[in-house]
């Protein structure tokens, strides 16, 4: 029997891990079905639609789309959407959503080594290149996209805090959400890996303040604070994501 590859072994820990994550309520424990977490996932989800100008008329690629919660924000746009994830047990849940498939195909495959055909418009996703690797997969991206298209993905930012902590100590229970080869990114080394696939117009935006633990009388005052401190040089380097965008020259 051929022994698998370190690449293959990621991809079944991957597996494994998405697995768990299936078997329990899948966005409650990634914190998007708190009232925060809602009002995260909006926000993200539109700031994501409106960078890559998703609508009708336009052909976007999907990646990580695990249970569609995404996906569904993305359809409402009119967009066509392919939309891949490793794991058959998210997957699972997300043709549950049921949508129409004459503008939603969802597709069980590994992306950094699928058959997949372009060419797109957008590249799009959320918290999903730091499961990947990074450098074989952007440069994929790269090769899908048509000339003047785009990829934006919403992804953590590893200088906040929390971030940090749950990728130096993964090995812990509390951070058991979190899977043993996931990373996170530092803003500036992004942009410069970008450049060097050969994106142009990169921009990487730190945001996101609100945790979705926030207690729903705090939330409307946490928000307006999150805003705030985007805006203050420095303190929004510590921001919980980055909003990431490149486009391929024309």
């Amino acid at each position: 029997m051929k022994r698998p590859t370190s690449n293959s072994l990621r991809a079944q820990r991957e597996t494994r891990h998405s697995q768990c994550l299936a078997q329990g309520d899948t966005e409650k424990i990634w914190g998007w079905e708190t009232p925060a977490g809602r009002i995260r996932a909006h926000r993200r989800a539109d700031a994501i639609a409106k960078r890559a100008r998703l609508g009708p008329g336009v052909l976007a690629l999907e990646i990580g789309c695990g249970t569609g919660v995404f996906t569904e924000f993305f359809y409402a746009t009119g967009a066509r959407i392919v939309a891949v994830d490793i794991s058959p047990d998210l997957l699972e849940k997300a043709n549950k959503r049921q949508l129409p498939e004459q503008q939603v195909q969802f597709l069980e495959i590994r992306f950094e080594d699928a058959a997949i055909h372009g060419p797109f418009d957008a590249v799009i996703g959320s918290s999903v290149l730091h499961h990947l690797e990074v450098e074989a997969s952007l440069a994929k991206i790269y090769e899908l996209l048509r000339p003047g298209g785009c990829m934006v993905f919403a992804e953590p930012n590893m200088l906040n805090p929390q971030v940090y902590s749950e990728r130096k100590f993964s090995h812990l229970s509390r951070f058991s959400y979190v899977s043993p080869d996931e990373t996170a990114f530092i803003r500036w080394l992004l942009c410069k890996l970008l450049r060097q696939t050969g994106f142009q117009e990169v921009l990487i935006t730190p945001f996101d303040w609100l945790h979705p633990a926030t207690p729903v009388r705090l939330v409307e005052t946490m928000r307006r604070l999150g805003f705030l401190l985007e805006k203050i040089p420095i303190i929004r380097e510590f921001s919980g994501s980055l909003l990431i965008e490149g486009r391929r020259p024309a």
